[in-house]
């Protein structure tokens, strides 16, 4: 399809469940109504997911369907899984009636689902992004039926048809496409001290229980050292960890004002998703990667070896973390390599 044949088109755009599958359909909708003011766009996601107030704060529409991933630890509490995907499915056809997209756009996870497999089913076109280097299996399945097939790296061959692929890159946040803010007044800006070091620690929207565990385990000793620290801990760990907060400390469940973070911050402790690592390509600071072990196929281990062999990131394993942390910490924070 040729630019100008966007102008007043209609698209749906699916994915959530966590901010690594909606802050990337966000900014793909964002430029979309950027360069064709005149497309409709509807987002559909997981009823009771963040997309659901997320999506609305951008100002797009939003329609849930009750959807729910398998739980790999525990599969025997996804025993319901297979009767929400039919209910899903069915909801899908009547909201792709209602609002008859030209095109389904999907970021992958299981949000993402039902809206493109109906929608294939229904012959509408359909466009799949995987940003993981290590493509999840949601994005494997429907690819194969996919129009189009938009990746972050050059191994797409071993997931889709290579003849659908293009190699984009992910979407990321407009706000991460400008200069950052000037560092000191960021800091400033946060409640932290501009002449000391800041360790900013994102574990994702949800939260790493690894990670928390050992920043909370390390607080003091980090204090002692004379880092200040702005502690993403997720929404699963609020409570535990809020109270944390004190004199060169702050928690909070969710971080709005990325740019002002990742300004502010002389090393980032992070997860390996991939909508995170686009961004700290872009920011160029100092990085420590804890992939997580629980997500589909390792897909953060894969993302985060990309960038580690590199030398563009340090990589550490969740049980490399009391061995490891605090000596590559000092040495990212001396050398300030990337």
């Amino acid at each position: 399809m040729k630019k100008k044949d966007l102008m007043g088109k209609t698209f749906i755009i699916s994915g959530g469940g966590t901010g690594g599958h909606i802050f990337p359909a966000l900014s793909i909708a964002t430029e979309l109504k950027k360069r064709h003011p005149k497309a409709t766009i509807h987002f559909v996601g997981a009823s009771g997911k963040m997309e659901m107030t997320k999506v609305p704060a951008a100002g797009f529409q939003i329609t849930g369907v009750p959807i729910a991933g398998i739980n790999r630890k525990k599969p025997w509490k996804s025993w319901s899984v297979p009767f929400k995907l039919v209910y899903a499915l069915w909801l899908c056809r009547k909201i792709i009636r209602k609002i008859k997209p030209d095109v389904v756009i999907g970021t992958g996870g299981y949000a993402s689902g039902p809206a493109l497999l109906m929608a294939q089913r229904m012959g509408i076109p359909t466009l799949v992004q995987e940003q993981n280097s290590f493509a999840g299996v949601t994005n494997v399945r429907l690819g194969h039926k996919a129009n189009f097939i938009c990746t972050a790296y050059a191994n797409a061959e071993k997931f889709f048809p290579l003849q659908k692929v293009h190699l984009t890159g992910n979407p990321v946040r407009e706000a991460f496409t400008k200069a950052l803010p000037e560092q000191s007044a960021s800091k400033t800006q946060l409640g932290f001290i501009s002449e000391r070091p800041l360790l900013l620690v994102l574990g994702g929207s949800l939260g790493a229980r690894e990670v928390n565990k050992h920043i909370d385990k390390s607080l003091e000793h980090l204090k002692e050292q004379g880092w200040q620290l702005l502690w993403q801990c997720g929404k699963l760990y609020e409570k535990e960890y809020l109270a944390r907060t004190q004199s060169g400390v702050i928690v909070s469940a969710f971080i709005d004002d990325m740019p002002t973070a990742y300004a502010a911050a002389d090393v980032i402790v992070s997860r390996a998703g991939a909508g995170t690592l686009s961004e700290l390509c872009l920011i160029g600071k100092p990085a420590i990667l804890i992939p997580s072990p629980n997500v589909a196929e390792d897909h953060q281990t894969h993302n985060a070896k990309a960038l580690s062999e590199k030398g563009a990131a340090v990589l550490i394993a969740e049980n490399d973390l009391e061995e490891r942390f605090i000596v590559e910490l000092k040495a990212l924070h001396v050398s300030g390599r990337r």
